[in-house]
């Protein structure tokens, strides 16, 4: 193991590693039960798709441990599940077809990896751009967190169809006001806010796993009080039963996906997901000392060639986009340093399995999960500090991105709307020059979204 992995060469030792990728699966231990409930919303049943989160965490992990010998966790993408689950619903598709869209687009990412085309794209999306991104899905996961736990809810809830009856041929008007606070004395939602504040106290003393715990301390304090139920059994045989894979695995609908119109599905899946991948891997590295002098990190193409067959592995399995998790951040804060962490984190993805029945009654506990999406996007949120406020041409793509995925609910229109003002504010303000071709290249293929796409 340790000339495989070249632990000495990296400073470090197996009992090392094995702590790192514990506590690296502790902190992202949470994916195993929000994932699948994210994914519920698409119509896709969470006892396979528990299954098939946990199997491609494995399965990422494994891979990358092994062939690109990084401490790097990889599993189902919040943000990209939520795109699946919520983005798409305007579409009226099946979740075979948003399988299908995964899997099409993780080829697409395999083509432009080994091609070296991805490395090219990633360099042409401007700074500011890339920090939005995470800004803008980070507000979008913590709405819909929001929404979820019922600390925000829809403006009608609760008024009879009859007022906002447009006419009589029964058409509904839109709302004056969107949304409003939901109800505050409702238990299950004051149980949601104990759960986020104790996430956020938890983080603030830097308590490996908080997520998690915040879970299930508001998942047992729920079930206490009468608002879920107890787990059926401590043990069960995956792929089996309930958890029976076969009712998701290899249903995707590829056919159904290579249209026109759902251009812009691959196309933000394709976006999101390289994007997410190269700001992960320079955080990363840079935390783990893994960058050169350049501030590049190093045979990056091993570590998205993990990412592009990691995606395409959910599309067959049945899950979301996958890739490199920055929760990877607090094993490398425990010294990981090599794949071996990896690895080990990849094990205990595989113990899991046959866990699935203590991890199944928080599936159904919207108070207890949607917490963590919130506290989720508290932390992807960070990135705004590191969007230039002061040059207009910088800051209002960034700003259009934000507030287009978040007050249209979808993260594509942010995406595409951004990556296509930038160049045209570029360009309006006589700084052409700042611009490349991988920019330009980028704000096409986004105006192609708007042209001859469906924007929804």
């Amino acid at each position: 193991m340790s000339d495989y992995f070249k632990l000495r060469e990296h400073g470090s030792s197996v009992r090392t590693e094995i702590v790192g990728g514990v506590t690296t699966f502790i902190t992202m231990a949470y994916i195993m039960v929000v994932n699948p409930a994210i994914l519920s919303f698409a119509g896709i049943p969470t006892g396979p798709s528990t299954v098939a989160t946990i199997l491609t965490a494995a399965v990422g992990c494994a891979l990358m441990g092994l062939i690109a010998n990084r401490p790097i966790a990889v599993a189902p993408y919040m943000g990209e599940n939520a795109f699946i689950a919520f983005g798409l619903v305007a579409l009226g598709i099946g979740w075979e077809q948003r399988l299908g869209a995964v899997f099409v687009s993780g080829v697409l990412f395999l083509i432009i990896t080994l091609l070296g085309v991805r490395g090219w794209l990633a360099n042409a999306v401007p700074v500011g751009l890339k920090h939005s991104f995470a800004v803008g899905i980070g507000l979008f996961l913590a709405f819909i967190g929001l929404y979820e736990t019922g600390m925000v809810t829809s403006f009608v809830s609760g008024m009879p169809a009859q007022a906002l009856q447009a006419d009589a041929r029964g058409l509904l008007v839109a709302p004056a006001v969107p949304v409003k606070i939901g109800n505050l004395r409702d238990p299950q939602v004051l149980l949601a806010m104990g759960g986020f504040l104790l996430m956020t106290l938890l983080m603030i003393r830097k308590v490996r796993g908080a997520l998690l715990l915040g879970i299930v301390g508001a998942a047992v304090v729920g079930v206490a009080l009468g608002f879920g139920h107890a787990p059926k059994a401590v043990t069960a045989m995956p792929f089996t039963g309930e958890y029976d894979l076969s009712r998701i695995a290899f249903k995707l609908d590829v056919a159904g996906v290579l249209k026109l119109t759902f251009l812009p599905v691959l196309l933000t899946l394709l976006l999101m997901s390289f994007l997410d991948t190269l700001g992960t891997l320079t955080g990363l590295g840079a935390a783990a000392g893994m960058l050169d002098e350049k501030g590049n990190f190093p045979e990056v193409e091993k570590p998205m060639l993990v990412d592009a067959l990691t995606c395409l592995f959910s599309g067959l399995v049945g899950t979301s986009t996958s890739g490199a998790y920055i929760e990877s951040a607090t094993g490398i804060s425990a010294g990981a340093r090599t794949g071996l962490a990896a690895v080990v984190t990849a094990g205990l993805f595989v113990v899991s399995l046959f866990f699935i029945p203590l991890i199944e009654p928080l599936q159904q506990l919207r108070f207890a999960y949607g917490p963590a999406l919130i506290a989720v996007g508290v932390l992807m949120t960070g990135s705004v500090r590191r969007i230039d406020f002061d040059d207009l041409t910088e800051w209002v793509p960034a700003f259009v991105t934000i507030v287009m995925m978040l007050f249209t609910y979808n993260i594509a229109n942010g995406l595409t709307a951004g990556l296509v003002v930038h160049p045209v504010l570029k360009l309006a303000a006589g700084r052409g020059k700042e611009l490349n071709a991988g920019t330009v290249a980028l704000a096409l293929l986004c105006a192609a979204y708007y042209g001859v796409g469906l924007p929804h």
